[in-house]
């Protein structure tokens, strides 16, 4: 009994010299209308650090926002005869739509490759399951490809000294959401730095979401695919019917 008392010791002791965050968002719910063009995200909290273990000089701040995750396939296109054809092609099992990283200073000032490999921070540090098997200089350049494609998107950024750490206790970091941002489920994870290495972290959950005829819209086609294409011929059909027929009245 005496040494399992001192193990619980032993724990708690750990457990009370660990700086704790407390994360939170602006808001955990976005809703896209129709005349979406936009939104800014403002992720803010506090470091509370245990007596006597405050290191205030080195404390930074990483804040990963992505989602939502699922299946993709990157195609590379190659110009044969003045015409661009889909060639080679990587499917990724779980790659996300959105991701932004934000950090009080340049990543590489922050942590080591390791490290950042680890939690991915940073663009150069996303990990992508390929769905079969590939060569590696073959995933590199996919990976590239849809960093880049992403990145010209705005979909995909580094935002290094945009987490402002006040007192070295109170942070916040805004990051902007482009009109094309996907619907889906999100995680907003904070990580404190200490002398290079991860000394607590935390996550928020945010959703995205289309509401009114969007929403319709979208959860038609999803759910109901067929009867969403016939309603979408019918359309285009009675469309040019009547632009015909306006067209021979004039």
């Amino acid at each position: 009994m005496l040494r399992v008392a001192s193990l619980c010791g032993i724990f708690v002791l750990v457990t009370a010299n660990t700086p704790v965050l407390v994360p939170e968002v602006s808001q955990d719910r976005i809703s896209i209308r129709g005349d979406f063009n936009g939104a800014q995200l403002l992720l803010f909290g506090a470091i509370t650090y245990p007596p006597g273990t405050r290191n205030a000089d080195q404390a930074d701040i990483v804040v990963v926002l992505k989602g939502p995750v699922e299946s993709i396939v990157v195609r590379e296109k190659q110009q044969i005869a003045g015409i661009w054809i889909n060639a080679a092609s990587s499917e990724f099992r779980s790659a996300p739509g959105y991701y932004a990283v934000a950090s009080s200073k340049p990543i590489n000032e922050i942590v080591d490759d390791k490290t950042a490999d680890i939690y991915e921070l940073g663009l150069d540090h996303l990990q992508l399951s390929p769905a079969g098997a590939i060569d590696s200089r073959e995933l590199d350049r996919f990976v590239g490809g849809l960093v880049d494609l992403n990145s010209r998107g705005e979909l995909f950024k580094n935002l290094p000294n945009s987490v402002k750490i006040t007192n070295n206790v109170l942070y916040q970091a805004r990051i902007n959401l482009p009109a094309s941002v996907p619907v889906g489920d999100y995680t907003a994870e904070t990580f404190l730095i200490l002398d290079g290495r991860v000394a607590a972290a935390e996550v928020k959950e945010v959703t995205i979401e289309k509401i009114g005829m969007g929403r319709f819209i979208t959860n038609l086609s999803q759910q109901y695919g067929f009867l969403y294409g016939l309603i979408a011929v019918f359309i285009s059909v009675v469309l040019g019917w009547s632009a015909g027929y306006l067209f021979r009245k004039m």
